[in-house]
């Protein structure tokens, strides 16, 4: 409730069925060959931060009612802390330029440190809520967004821009098909990606209906910061990346090995 008041600011929302087998074969290639627990919720938190990078016009936040590039393209993940019943985000920074190997060790590396109790920032964050009467929340809050989500300060145990330039989170392993997050003003992130859960379904290949392991991908957007155009560039992008995820360890840019 301090959090979050009446909708006002434009969102823009999309959603596609993607096929799901590559990311999960290109997954279980890199846990075989790493030793790493790599799940197609890293992957594509690579994929989104190379997104990113193909399209800068994401990697930014509205601070003073001015559009600001961030310098850094940085993703967040949610983990699950609570099974099932909490979940707290986990940041990475640079993530362009890491593999999904070393996106998967630091998430799991972070996420130990909070379900353990050991995060201090996530410790700091929730006891400070906790001790907070209701009815200061909303006004620090606001304040926080701007030193935190806008000038990228630390502020309430939190980094600055806290969730990054996008924030991915996997939905499916609650057990929803799909769904679409809800943007923390606090955090000022342009873009959330929710992977749903993976079904069997019908498709056409080479001609033939076959069946396919398939995902609905949903995304959520700030419409002060991006339009429609970006959006489109974005998914085409994804599109190509999913369906290819190896491509993107290629010396040459996706957009050109396409």
């Amino acid at each position: 409730m301090a959090s979050w008041g009446p909708s006002r600011d434009g969102r823009i929302y999309t959603r596609a069925e993607i096929d799901a087998g590559p990311l999960l074969a290109y997954a279980a290639d890199l846990t075989a060959r790493s030793g790493e627990r790599v799940t197609i919720t890293h992957v594509a938190a690579r994929l989104v931060a190379l997104a990113l990078r193909e399209v800068p016009q994401f990697n930014a936040r509205v601070v003073f009612g001015r559009i600001r590039p961030k310098d850094s393209i940085d993703v967040s993940l949610a983990v699950d802390i609570g099974s099932g019943h909490d979940l707290a985000p986990v940041l990475v920074r640079a993530a362009d330029s890491k593999t999904a190997t070393e996106i998967a060790a630091e998430i799991a590396h972070g996420a130990g440190h909070v379900r353990a109790g050991t995060h201090r920032g996530f410790a700091t964050t929730s006891g400070w809520i906790r001790a907070v009467p209701w009815f200061v929340l909303r006004p620090a809050l606001a304040l926080a967004s701007v030193w935190n989500g806008g000038l990228g300060l630390p502020a309430l145990g939190q980094p600055g821009f806290p969730l990054g330039a996008a924030f991915v989170s996997n939905v499916g392993s609650l057990g929803l098909d799909e769904g679409y997050l809800a943007p923390l003003p606090l955090a000022r992130c342009t873009l959330y990606v929710c992977l749903g859960a993976i079904r069997d379904r019908p498709a056409v290949v080479a001609g033939q209906v076959v069946p396919r392991p398939v995902m609905v991908l949903t995304a959520t957007a700030d419409h002060r910061i991006v339009d429609g155009a970006h959006a489109a560039q974005l998914a085409t992008y994804l599109r190509a990346a999913f369906a290819d995820p190896a491509a993107a360890d290629a010396p040459a840019p996706l957009s050109e090995v396409r």
